[in-house]
């Protein structure tokens, strides 16, 4: 049974019941008020609106008579589907059967990228976290906590990038966020979208393009090259702000080297401006010897560093973290002296403990095989089935990789083939800021949440989608 809390106003000339009436039609109409729920009581509706039940009554009467609803044994007043014809005051009725969009048929085999292994997630180890954390003293745990996050989890993090990503810096610098989205908001609003300017890699990470553009911000576009962010034409551009993906470029895969973040860094330094460093998935990197993250070669402040526990943990925790500036922090604090922290408080103590006792270390380490397997047998299926005719790139760190099919010029018609066919496949033409001028036709397939046996027989299925004929 529901509530209804429509807006009846004593005022209008419009009688009380018939005001009623029409809100309840209207919702049904819409889908609000779906087939077979069940309606208030005429005595509750009259007691929670604090109307008179004459008044319930009528409205219900009139809806009885239309064929809206019905009045059933033992069950009160309950909808009813009801085709487009007049009721029974010849008023039109529209066709009404509503029911949840149907979901859309599930891949048997998802090259998603974001998918996470969530076979190897060390659930009881959590659990016993979580339960750990539930013996807080109540005025932690039932509150909203610091608002830059659990002092205990933000010493943790400042641990852990020391010893994972050689960058110095202290709890208080360590803000804690629900999610790369909300950060990136918050960082927004720590700029002015009249006054700055804020440049991006092309092609570079839809999502948060979408946030800076829904917060007014201008952006450049800067080219890449074969290693990364072509910092001569930033240099040559008005940005003052530059977002970066410097140890694992999205969706490209390069990795920045130490000569061109050096001149990022001088870059910022010489126009006083800011590089945001998005290192979302560094702990996977499967060839050579692992870079400093570009924080960690910042002696001017400049860098604002952004962390994620999605990829190496889960997403569900919504956990993610940035470094600021020592000069952004009294900034920060004025601007959101008012805000309460996201990240719920039992979520941060568990993650505390966890990371306290070294199971994150531990984890990481564990996924970095899993990962390393998973990759090595979606590339060894893709040279199996394709052979010469598949272009690997980006395929040293992460937990994608890019393909390009010279053969395939319709990219989104191979899509939706692949697609029929239970194979989900993703072009990675959104990561340009147009589409329309990706310069050629990449496919992105993700491997992490896809078993060894999974990604073989979906390769080999995708092979299957081929005219052999005009592919070799």
């Amino acid at each position: 049974m529901i509530e209804l809390t429509p807006h009846l106003d004593a005022t209008k000339r419009i009688p009380l019941y018939e005001q009623l009436y029409e809100y309840m039609k209207r919702e049904m109409l819409q889908g609000h008020i779906r087939k077979g729920t069940r309606l208030p009581s005429i005595r509750a509706l009259s007691r929670h609106l604090s109307i008179s039940r004459n008044t319930v009554e009528a409205a219900y009467a009139q809806l009885v008579a239309e064929g809206y609803i019905e009045s059933m044994p033992r069950q009160g007043f309950v909808v009813q589907e009801f085709t487009e014809e007049c009721g029974a005051n010849g008023s039109l009725q529209k066709t009404y059967e509503h029911s949840p969009p149907t979901d859309a048929i599930k891949p048997i085999y998802d090259f998603r990228y974001g998918n996470i292994d969530i076979t190897h997630f060390p659930h009881k180890v959590w659990r016993a976290c979580m339960n750990e954390a539930m013996d807080a003293p109540l005025d932690e745990l039932l509150w909203y906590g610091e608002r830059q996050g659990d002092r205990k989890l933000r010493q943790e993090i400042v641990r852990y990038l020391f010893q994972a990503r050689g960058i110095h810096c202290s709890c208080e610098q360590v803000v804690i966020g629900a999610g790369i989205h909300q950060m990136t908001g918050l960082l927004c609003q720590l700029f002015s979208s009249e006054t700055d300017l804020i440049a991006m890699e092309n092609p570079s990470y839809d999502g948060i393009r979408a946030v800076f553009t829904n917060h007014r911000y201008r952006i450049v576009p800067i080219s890449l090259e074969k290693d990364g962010l072509n910092i001569t034409e930033l240099e040559q551009r008005e940005a003052n702000i530059v977002y970066v993906t410097p140890s694992h470029q999205l969706p490209l895969g390069m990795v920045l080297p130490i000569g061109k973040r050096q001149r990022l860094l001088k870059w910022a330094e010489k126009i006083d401006g800011f590089i945001i460093e998005d290192d979302y998935d560094s702990e996977f990197r499967y060839e050579g010897k692992p870079i400093p993250a570009l924080k960690a070669l910042d002696t001017q402040e400049r860098v604002i560093y952004i962390g994620t526990f999605s990829k190496v943990l889960t997403p569900a925790i919504r956990v993610c973290y940035m470094v600021l500036p020592v000069r952004l922090l009294e900034t920060f604090r004025k601007k959101f002296s008012c805000y309460n922290q996201p990240v719920a408080t039992i979520v941060q103590k568990a993650l505390a403990l966890f990371m306290e006792r070294g199971h994150l270390e531990r984890h990481i380490r564990k996924m970095r095989n899993v990962y390393a397997k998973k990759r090595q047998a979606l590339i060894a299926a893709i040279d199996e089935n394709f052979g010469p005719n598949a272009i690997i790139i980006g395929e040293k760190a992460g937990l994608h990789l890019l393909v390009r099919f010279p053969h395939v010029t319709d990219v989104s018609g191979f899509v939706e083939r692949a697609k029929h066919e239970g194979i989900s496949i993703y072009s990675a033409a959104k990561y340009w800021f147009d589409p329309t001028t990706s310069p050629l036709p990449y496919i992105l397939l993700g491997f992490g949440g896809m078993s060894e046996h999974e990604i073989k027989e979906g390769v080999r299925l995708l092979r299957g989608l081929f005219d052999a004929e005009t592919l070799f």
